[in-house]
């Protein structure tokens, strides 16, 4: 008895067959809206897990983002003065968890390069302190506006192998900077590595009774901390201590004491203080304990 169909085909050929027919008359998604519907309508049917879908969603949002979108402003930056000594920044960069910073001549407009920590280790092992010139090490510094769009510089990041970019407003003027860690976050989400829990704390104590405090800390955590009584009705940070008792925007290097600490201003700029080094008189007591 002979076979109606001489070319029998398999169910496997047929499934496939069949997902092309479909896939020719569905109708293609026609602008980003209806491809996030069809997104979910995968995820729905457990095509794609929650995390994949999430992915493309970042993609098509960097798509159209511009560099201004996703930077980190001025006043969020941490910068080292061309002009400091190893150990006036080395505790900024230890502090902040950091690997590139933009080295600054006098303020944030005007910038020498980038520093990556890592360039630091030959000096802190060679013992070569001494011969340290941070000109000789810093990296050139590149600059993008802030109407870039993020695909694009993605791209750069990567074919030019760089990680740090500065951006310029209209005028010229640096008004943030963007990493290739930012634009990855935009699709993967946020990425934590092992120093952002240090990030985080605003008080850390360097040696012996000398602790680096951000500028920004709460004036009630500080209180607290510390064992001090500023008046928190007359500034929230202790930033607003400092700058009420000199009475004017203080500059890098500018000290002061008030009772049993004393502040010295270690990075600032224009508008705010950023970082303070703070000294605790002997036999003040820190949480129950007296500082030595």
């Amino acid at each position: 008895m002979s076979d109606d169909n001489p070319h029998p085909i398999n169910g496997s050929k047929q499934k496939s067959l069949l997902k092309k027919i479909i896939q020719w008359f569905s109708p293609e998604p026609k602008n980003k809206d209806e491809l996030v519907d069809v997104l979910t309508d995968a995820q729905s049917r457990e095509l794609i897990n929650p995390e994949t879908k999430q992915m493309i969603e970042g993609v098509l949002e960097v798509s159209e983002m511009k560099v201004r979108d996703i930077m980190i402003p001025r006043s969020q930056m941490v910068t080292i003065d061309r002009n400091q000594a190893l150990e006036e920044f080395l505790p900024i960069i230890l502090e902040s968890g950091h690997s590139r910073f933009p080295v600054v001549n006098e303020d944030i407009d005007h910038v020498d390069g980038i520093l990556l920590a890592k360039d630091l280790l030959g000096f802190g092992f060679n013992n070569e302190a001494s011969e340290f010139s941070l000109k000789s090490i810093i990296r050139p510094a590149i600059i993008v506006p802030e109407s870039k769009k993020v695909e694009p510089l993605l791209k750069e990041f990567r074919s030019n192998r760089y990680h740090m970019a500065l951006v310029a407003d209209e005028y010229g003027g640096i008004s943030g900077v963007i990493t290739i860690e930012d634009i990855l976050e935009q699709i993967v989400g946020e990425i934590e590595d092992e120093t952002d829990d240090a990030i985080e704390e605003d008080i850390k104590l360097l040696a012996g009774n000398v602790y680096l405090v951000r500028a920004l800390t709460e004036l009630e955590d500080f209180n607290e901390y510390f064992n001090s009584q500023f008046d928190e009705k007359s500034a929230d940070t202790i930033a607003g201590i400092v700058i009420g008792q000199l009475n004017h925007m203080p500059q890098k290097g500018e000290q002061v004491v008030l009772g049993h600490f004393e502040f010295k201003v270690l990075t600032a700029d224009n508008r705010r203080l950023q970082m303070l080094q703070v000294t605790v008189a002997k036999k003040h007591k820190i949480n129950g304990k007296v500082s030595d």
